[in-house]
């Protein structure tokens, strides 16, 4: 046995003396007695980095793992952080149904009472929105929130806001990083734990509720016929009582997936923006004869949307086109202030902004630079994230914004007229701006750092036939943003190329922008044959440019 082995079996058992959960320490006792094992010892290769994005990863024992031990220590960091800033006001506490989220916030509840700071933890498995809206509600000094949002079933996170209601961005994630490891360097029993808090009632989400339902025309057409998923999330029930309570009929569930189960049954990946995750609510409105599908993710945070199409069955709307028509509705009801997109996003949404003598600003990517900005009307990223309310909920919010986009399809129906036609109005205003996106899934996280220095070595000169007439590294910043692990290529014939590794997934994301001008709508239709015909092109010369 070598002497890496001996420090690596050292380290499990040190672990395995100081978990408080009999769960991973069966876990890791199975393992030890095993021997040494590359799963061993990737859990103890290192510690889950807390960011911008808090933490995530799989479950299980270990540093480099979601669990209790890990969670604690998080705690007590934002705790020790929030008493060194002299933060005042309760911590409130949320979480959904995910496997050990009700243990990770009663572990956060009792290091807060432990060194006097209040602890109000939500009555039960809630969307992410709704935590961030009590925030601000209850007057906090931060909030926490337990959920991995749409990974996979195995994976859990913990995700935190400060007191204006918007998640952090640095310096905070340093100086909260860097108290956690402090806490990190003693044992998890030294860590003060005091009682589980104060409970919250029901109120705070009725209060939720009934801001939601503000925010639709009391006086607009309401018939429209409505499916939703929730993905096995816990966004079903508030998201069917806010369109409800808006005035609406009640979305038809899609039953196999209306009841939270941190298991996915149905679902290869609970994100409806990977393949098949919506095919049973299509299918129930296909059964229905529905106007609109309605999806939230598992945390109810994103919405996704789907369309019957002119010709047969169904297809779902881009985040982008999503995007464009709530920012379109807002802009045309006189919703006044700052329309905001991550970098990522359409360039149109600025265009719509200009039109209506509106500002934009773009940000980089994540909600926590959108939900922060001040005199915000609209906030959305590409990935199925939308903030209609920032007054109230500084984040993308997927029930707010499921009820504003029934109350377009709404408003569109009794004009004779879809969601599609809508987005057909858009674009010979201000073009064709077809979007699309190329991921690419590691096992090895060095892949990442390898292709994107091959890509700063060697940039694309030419890409789908057209020149590249910049090329950009976002690592040192630019004037309007903070540097960023990212690359952006502009094209002479318009099109746009922006490469990022994805900041929660084991992901490199390439993000694809094509704007045709259209002349009228009798060349609409060619115009979004050619975007396509241009996207498909970008899409393959970038997977050979990104060699993986």
């Amino acid at each position: 046995m070598t002497d890496g082995d001996v420090g690596l079996l050292e380290l499990a058992r040190t672990w395995l003396a100081e978990d408080p959960d009999p769960d991973t320490r069966a876990e890791l006792a199975a393992l030890l007695d095993a021997g040494i094992t590359d799963d061993l010892a990737d859990r103890f290769a290192g510690t889950l980095q807390f960011g911008t994005a808090g933490l995530r990863g799989a479950l299980g024992a270990g540093p480099n793992r979601m669990n209790r031990v890990v969670v604690l220590r998080a705690a007590a960091g934002l705790a020790a952080y929030l008493k060194q800033t002299g933060a005042s006001g309760p911590v409130v506490i949320g979480y959904d149904a995910r496997h050990n989220s009700d243990v990770f916030a009663r572990d956060t509840a009792e290091v807060m009472t432990g060194v006097g700071i209040d602890a109000l933890l939500l009555p039960r498995p809630l969307p992410t929105p709704v935590l961030a809206f009590a925030i601000r509600d209850q007057g906090a000094a931060a909030g926490v929130m337990v959920t991995a949002s749409h990974n996979p079933p195995q994976d859990n996170g913990y995700k935190v806001y400060l007191g204006d209601g918007s998640q952090i961005v640095p310096p905070a994630d340093i100086e909260i990083a860097a108290q956690i490891a402090a806490a990190s360097a003693g044992p998890v029993s030294d860590i003060p734990r005091g009682d589980g808090g104060t409970v919250l009632g029901d109120d705070v989400v009725a209060r939720y509720l009934a801001r939601v339902t503000t925010l639709v025309d009391s006086c607009g057409p309401r018939e429209v016929v409505t499916v939703h998923t929730a993905l096995h999330g816990v966004g079903s029930d508030l998201a069917l009582r806010a369109i409800r309570l808006a005035g609406f009929p009640e979305p038809i569930p899609v039953a196999e997936q209306a009841e939270p189960d941190p298991e996915f049954p149905t679902v290869a990946f609970p994100n409806p923006e990977e393949p098949g995750a919506i095919d049973l609510a299509l299918a129930k409105a296909a059964e229905v004869g529905a106007d609109l599908v309605i999806a939230n993710d598992p945390d109810a945070d994103r919405c996704a949307v789907a369309v019957p199409t002119r010709e047969s069955g169904w297809r779902m709307l881009r985040g982008d086109e999503v995007g464009a028509l709530l920012a379109d509705h807002l802009l045309r009801t006189g919703a006044a202030g700052t329309y905001a997109c991550s970098i990522v996003s359409s360039s149109l949404l600025g265009k719509q902004a200009a039109a209506y003598g509106q500002p934009f600003v773009e940000t980089l990517t994540g909600f926590k630079w959108i939900g922060r900005l001040e005199g915000l009307a609209f906030g959305y990223e590409e990935a199925l994230g939308y903030c209609v309310d920032p007054t109230v909920v500084k984040d993308k919010d997927g029930i707010s914004a499921a009820v504003r986009v029934v109350e377009l399809a709404a408003l569109l129906k009794a004009s004779g007229h879809t969601l599609l036609d809508r987005l057909d109005e858009i674009a010979l205003t201000h073009g064709v701006h077809a979007t699309d996106q190329l991921s690419v899934r590691v096992t090895d996280l060095s892949l990442i750092g390898e292709a994107m220095e091959r890509l700063r070595a060697t940039a694309p000169t030419s890409l789908a036939g057209a020149e590249v007439t910049s090329a950009e590294d976002l690592t040192a910043g630019t004037a309007t943003l903070p540097p960023t692990d990212g690359l952006r290529y502009h094209l002479a014939d318009g099109s746009r190329v922006i490469v990022r590794p994805s900041g929660t997934e084991p992901k490199l994301k390439c993000y694809l922008e094509v704007v045709i001008p259209v002349e009228g709508a009798p060349h609409l239709a060619a115009a979004r044959v050619e975007a396509s015909r241009r996207l498909a092109a970008l899409k393959d010369d970038m997977r050979g440019a990104l060699g993986l």
